[in-house]
Formats: C-alpha cells, structure tokens, sequence
C-alpha cells in the first residue's frame, strides 16, 4: 500500500488532505487513498461522474473477484463514503452504499502457559521484551511501538499510551516485573526516544518483523494455532477477566470505545465455560442408547 505523500493524484491528494484536517490516523490516510484509487481504477471514468450503481458493482468486484475479507471490504466502503461526503459530494445519497455483514468470530486467546512459553522461546532479547510489553499492558500493537522513554512512569508505576486507536490516550498499570526487563532492555539497547526503535531509528518497530518472530517462537513452543501481536492483547483480556477483573475495569484497560467490544471475552472465559455442565450428565445411565446391563452372575441365581 503506497503512503498517500507519495501519491501525485490530485484528487486523492485532496483526500488524504481532507482527512489530516480532521486529524485522521495516517494508516488511516493510506488505506483510504489506496481504495478510492482502486475504485477509480475499476471504473476508468472520473470520480465525480460515479454513480450508485458503479458503487455496487465495485463492491461485488471485491468480494466476488478479489474476495478480500468483510473488514477490508468494510474499509473500502468507509472510504468511499468519506470521499463523497467530504470531498466530492454527490447528488445521490451516500448512505446507500452499504456494509457488509461481517462475520462475528471468537478471537484467538493462549493460556498462561502457552504465553510463557512464547516468550521463553523468543530467543532475541529486543523481540522478547516488546512482547512482553504486549502481554503486560494489553496493548495494540502500534501502541507499544509508538511507546517512548518518558511515557515509562516508574514512579507511579504506569504506562502511558499515548498513540491509541482513534489518538485516545490512557493509562495502564505497569507490571514491576515489567520494570525490571525494560531496565535490562535499556541497559542493552540505550534507546533515546522510542522505546523499540526500528530501522532508522526514529521510525517505528515493523509488524513483520515481530510477527516473524512469534511464529518461530510459537513452531518452538508446540503451539499449533496462529499467533500474531494482537493475540496477546486478546490474552491479557482473557487472563483478567479469569483472575476476576470485572468488564468494566478491562473495558478502560483496553481503551475500547464501547462496552459491548469487550464482552466477547466473556465467551473465551475458560473457569466460566468449565463449570457449565452438559445436559447429558444429568440423564440416566439406563437411557443412554450405549448402555449395556452387566451380564447377571450366574452363582447368584438360587
């Protein structure tokens, strides 16, 4: 996905500016310019002579076609729609351009065992330090990258997330444990800005370097499902809610917008999910279609 800077269309150009007017992500920025090029690509026309029915057969190109997955198609209607809401209005209603219904799935979540297990098999100390951050906080993972020195509270024992989703800051407690291999990281590394620097420096860590490594630790570890750095935020969640975090709490924990996204952790609560039992267990062992009646013993007969 090229950055929207490097683009020289004019009309994207005018996109992306109209989206850092309203202080947007800039991965944001980029995922919007890059679809409504796509758009613009699909129907070799001008943008301001799209119709509504150009829309439609676009969105059926990209499931049918392209089959990208529905938060991708989702992203490539949430940037349709602010182009012709913002910066090419339309004559036709914009709000008729619909969503797809995304299927609802149960996120991938590692026991406490498995974590330690990822994390004493990342053999890199950078690599296993910022997964660790990622277990601690519970944090996205652009959130750790964007982490800097003074955002490390030591004092008060907080952590301060400053590059949240949708720029919403908050605080979380900072594991002493924690503390301990950031200091060691440090004495290491010396950081003097990010904390986990990438290549150069003053950019950010890369999400495939992070996601290479967790894959190797996890072929490592026997772990057998997928990892990636969101797992961990899902784990952390899951891990409280066990230890008798009420929802709430890990509702701000997490910096989730809505109440209702952190109540899918209810479903991946393993104690809960336990101590429910099966209707099977209460029937008589008589009626089960399986059961065999023990063979009389014949020294009992009279």
């Amino acid at each position: 996905m090229t950055p929207s800077k490097n683009h020289n269309c004019r009309l994207t150009k005018r996109l992306a500016e109209d989206m850092v007017i309203r202080n947007l992500a800039p991965a944001t920025i980029d995922a919007y310019t890059y679809h409504v090029r796509r758009f613009a690509d699909f129907i070799q026309k001008p943008l301001d002579q799209a119709t509504r029915e150009d829309v439609r057969t676009f969105q059926l190109h990209l499931i049918q076609d392209r089959k990208l997955a529905y938060s991708t198609f989702n992203q490539a209607v949430c940037a349709l729609r602010f182009y012709y809401r913002h910066t090419q209005p339309m004559e036709w209603p914009v709000t008729a351009v619909p969503f797809g219904k995304r299927p609802k799935k149960l996120p991938t979540v590692l026991s406490r065992q498995e974590v330690d297990a990822l994390i004493q098999c990342t053999t890199n100390h950078k690599h296993r330090t910022f997964l660790m951050t990622l277990y601690a906080g519970g944090l996205r993972f652009a959130e750790a990258a964007s982490l800097r020195i003074p955002d490390i509270d030591s004092k008060r024992m907080m952590l301060r997330v400053a590059s949240g989703k949708g720029s919403k800051e908050r605080l979380v407690p900072l594991s002493p444990r924690l503390l301990t291999e950031l200091r060691i990281y440090w004495k290491k590394y010396k950081p003097t800005d990010l904390l986990f620097p990438g290549k150069p420096p003053e950019k950010p860590y890369a999400d495939t370097t992070i996601r290479k490594a967790m894959k190797v630790a996890a072929e490592k570890a026997g772990i057998r499902r997928r990892v990636f750095p969101h797992v961990l935020r899902h784990s952390y969640a899951t891990g409280l809610l066990e230890a008798g975090v009420d929802l709430l709490t890990i509702s701000k924990l997490l910096g989730h917008a809505s109440f209702i996204t952190t109540m899918v952790y209810l479903h991946c609560r393993r104690e809960h999910l336990h101590s429910v039992p099966s209707p099977l267990d209460w029937l008589p062992v008589r009626q089960l279609p399986t059961y065999t009646p023990p063979e009389e013993n014949p020294t009992q007969k009279s």
